[in-house]
């Protein structure tokens, strides 16, 4: 299989992805694929696209050269591509002010999303304001008590937050209610869904509106060191992020992808969000890919001390790249987050949130080992002043 042309017309990345819906939703399901195809298609739509991301998300993001961090590891150059410094504060207003674009298009009135860390519903808000669109944003009760302060700015734009008390009230129930809420809404309504999950063609959506990351990568680093990176690392939970990084790679062979997904408090505690690293094929919102689940089948519950990671699946394209080799991923604990998210700060005056804190800490550990000739470019995807409360709380736990 050539892992550069996938999904196939049905969305498969090799036995992966797919559409696993209920008979209701296929109809708004084929209505967003062949949107799409033509808006792939549509200069008009696509010259909008570029403006908004140059005059409103504020792209390029820069690419920096973390001199201090560096020196203190002692070995190889890290990059932070800082998408922490776009509209928002994340990567996930690219995907938002897209799928916002194409839901105009499509005549669209009211959108809804799920969120976890409440980064994606910050962006869905800001997005839905500024095509003057109804809002709903569905969100866990726990990580509503986790991530306050983005549900004020989500309710501040103007959108309804929805609490949602099923399961564990995190990403995956909250996930499923917009699913559902979806169905009996599909006339007026788009989805927006916030990472490379979900059924076809939303993987391949989210990952064509975040490869501007990667692409900008790219040419910043050629202009930078004059060469491609040795090692691209990025945090991976639902996988938008670190697939908008990795993308325009995948045909480079000498670059190293690495995903880092959350260890939690260790694999082998079963408290950990760790889909490709200890999960199973499965099926989860729609699409096949590495889930973790019971011996039973039935979905398990995940954790990380970032909300935005805490997901029991991962995007179909990732477990391709796991099966064909071409990415490897790992995992970090929360306490290794944690002591990443103080470093960089104190290092650079940066503050991550905590999901990029996850692949700043195994970027950390492996610069240490490499030589001063190597670079490693870290997707540095939100900040953290949204994780402050966590981070906080921790540190009286600890007494810091």
């Amino acid at each position: 299989m050539n892992i550069l042309n996938t999904p196939d017309e049905r969305g498969h990345f090799g036995a992966f992805g797919g559409r696993y819906i209920a008979e209701t939703l296929m109809p708004a399901i084929l209505e967003l694929t062949e949107a799409y195809a033509k808006a792939q298609q549509n200069q008009e739509f696509q010259d909008d696209l570029q403006a908004l991301f140059t005059n409103y998300v504020g792209r390029p993001t820069p690419l920096f050269f973390a001199r201090g961090l560096t020196e203190k590891m002692g070995g190889a150059k890290i990059y932070l591509k800082r998408e922490d410094l776009a509209h928002t504060g994340a990567h996930k207003i690219n995907n938002t002010m897209g799928q916002a674009l194409l839901a105009h298009h499509m005549g669209k009135t009211k959108v809804i999303a799920e969120t976890g860390a409440g980064q994606h519903g910050v962006a869905t808000a800001t997005a839905a304001a500024y095509f003057g669109m109804e809002c709903k944003v569905f969100m866990g009760v726990e990580d509503i008590s986790r991530q306050a302060p983005n549900v004020k700015r989500m309710e501040l734009l103007g959108a309804e937050v929805v609490p949602v008390s099923s399961g564990t009230g995190t990403l995956k129930d909250a996930m499923n209610e917009a699913m559902r809420y979806w169905v009996g809404a599909v006339e007026d309504t788009f989805y927006v869904i916030g990472s490379v999950a979900g059924p076809h063609p939303y993987p391949a959506m989210v990952r064509d509106f975040q490869r501007v990351i990667g692409d900008e990568a790219k040419r910043q680093i050629m202009e930078a060191e004059g060469r491609l990176p040795d090692t691209l690392v990025a945090c991976v939970g639902g996988g938008s992020n670190a697939m908008g990084l990795f993308y325009p790679f995948v045909g480079d062979k000498d670059v190293e992808m690495v995903g880092v997904e959350a260890a939690g408090i260790g694999i082998e505690s079963g408290k950990h969000s760790a889909s490709l690293g200890a999960g199973e094929i499965g099926v989860l919102h729609g699409s096949k890919s590495y889930v973790l689940q019971t011996q039973d089948g039935q979905i398990q519950e995940a954790h990380s001390v970032s909300a935005g990671l805490d997901y029991p699946g991962v995007g179909p394209e990732h477990a391709l790249l796991k099966e064909e080799g071409r990415a490897r991923y790992v995992s970090i604990k929360d306490d290794e987050a944690l002591n990443a998210f103080h470093t960089l700060s104190r290092a650079e005056g940066i503050l991550p949130a905590l999901e990029s804190s996850h692949a700043m800490a195994w970027a950390m550990k492996e610069a240490a080992r490499r030589s001063k000739d190597d670079v490693i470019l870290v997707n540095l995807s939100g900040r953290g002043d949204k994780d402050l409360e966590t981070v906080l709380k921790h540190m009286e736990r600890k007494g810091a």
